[in-house]
């Protein structure tokens, strides 16, 4: 019995702290699994994860939708500022209206315009070693991985002044939404505040540009919004999107590397010897221990998945992490090889919802890791250090990472 409650708690401690063999043993045992306790399937397997994601036709990313329906209306009144932003933000939408914003904001964020933003990624980076190489010591977090991704955000909406612990703030407590469970019982309260503090604060900005347009991602969507393409909601919840989401996956994408990197610290002396490895040693961390577990669809009717039959409606776990340890794609899926190659990992999931700043996230995560193996030596956790992430089924994110090393 404690064995099958485990295998259908996606919160226990054991599950949150190592996500890849609770997955291991459920893709080995079942790869489409019906959870009882979370009341959907969990997809552990890379073909039924990828057929689900290029499957638009037959699965729903609007997750406000349905989560809207399964709520009271009492519920939905309290959590009535969570929903007033998020039902426009793309990642919950189905086409047309994800293809609209998609298609607007495609070319910001397409390899080549991306690449305007590196030495400026390159300064962060350097700027973020020059105060901590002589102590010997940091926290991956806070004093590097935050500060990368939420400068480039910030000069793509055309705000770099914005005060960025006020917003890593609000963003801890949106992301708070999106946990199946947590300890602090006014969670929900903690996401509303957040995204009331968030959107009180980009507003303005958004009405300056208005009045003062420029080449910014804002200027862009109001113009689109001024020629009928998009609403002004549709403006304010893509700048919440971007500012949220924007920081946090790239942010996580650098810390659990760096700490897959110092659990296999051959892997660090070779990125070290062969710094021309970066891009394959970034796809790989990807791959190994992305900043995204999973990502959730629901059947628009019933169809098959694997050897299951999905009835329309119900929801579906789709889980990222399993899909990238899958031996069945992978030679030795929970081995960390920087010179895997091919690599055809779904770290950025796939289909018509691939992450719109894989490019941006890509490069960012080259400049800090290739920023780290030049300056300093392979990084130890302190005796005394706890390993903590935040307990999400979706997010794989570290609350810290306190490392040692020796300046090079």
């Amino acid at each position: 019995m404690e064995a099958l409650i485990l295998k259908d708690d996606l919160m226990a401690p054991e599950v949150v702290a190592d996500p890849h063999t609770y997955y291991r043993k459920l893709r080995e045992s079942e790869r489409v699994h019906w959870n009882e306790r979370w009341k959907g399937w969990v997809l552990t397997g890379y073909k039924e994860v990828v057929d689900v994601l290029r499957d638009p036709d037959h699965f729903s990313s609007d997750r406000m939708g349905y989560l809207e329906n399964e709520l009271t209306p009492q519920e939905r009144e309290e959590i009535a500022p969570i929903f007033k932003v998020l039902k426009y933000w793309m990642v919950f939408r189905d086409p047309p209206s994800h293809t609209v914003l998609r298609m607007l904001l495609n070319k910001l964020f397409t390899p080549t315009a991306v690449e305007r933003y590196r030495p400026m990624v390159r300064k962060i980076v350097q700027k973020a070693l020059d105060k901590v190489v002589d102590r010997g010591k940091m926290e991956v977090v806070h004093d590097l991985a935050y500060d990368i991704p939420m400068s480039v955000v910030l000069e793509l909406i055309g705000a770099p002044d914005l005060d960025r612990e006020k917003i890593k703030e609000w963003s801890e407590a949106i992301g708070v939404f999106f946990f199946i469970k947590a300890d602090e019982p006014r969670r929900r309260e903690i996401a509303c505040e957040g995204i009331t503090s968030l959107v009180n604060y980009i507003e303005p900005l958004i009405v300056h540009r208005r009045e003062h347009p420029g080449t910014d991602m804002i200027s862009l969507l109001i113009a689109a919004e001024e020629a009928g393409q998009i609403t002004y909601n549709d403006v304010l919840g893509t700048c919440v999107l971007l500012i949220f989401g924007g920081h946090e996956t790239t942010m996580n994408l650098i810390a659990n590397g760096t700490l897959a990197l110092m659990q296999d610290s051959d892997q660090w002396t070779l990125l070290h010897k062969k710094p021309e490895l970066i891009k394959k040693a970034v796809e790989e961390l990807l791959r190994f221990d992305g900043s995204v577990k999973s990502t959730v669809r629901w059947a628009k009717e019933d169809v098959m998945v694997g050897d299951k039959l999905i009835k329309k409606g119900e929801r579906l776990l789709v889980s990222l992490s399993g899909a990238n340890r899958d031996p069945l794609q992978f030679t030795a899926p929970d081995k960390l090889d920087i010179t895997r190659d091919p690599n055809l990992h779904v770290a950025f999931a796939h289909g018509i919802h691939v992450c719109l700043g894989a490019s941006l996230a890509r490069m960012e995560a080259e400049e800090a890791f290739a920023g780290m193996i030049k300056r300093i030596s392979c990084p130890r956790l302190p005796e005394d250090a706890y390993l903590n992430y935040y307990p999400s089924v979706v997010h794989r994110a570290l609350k810290n990472l306190p490392v040692t090393f020796h300046k090079l």
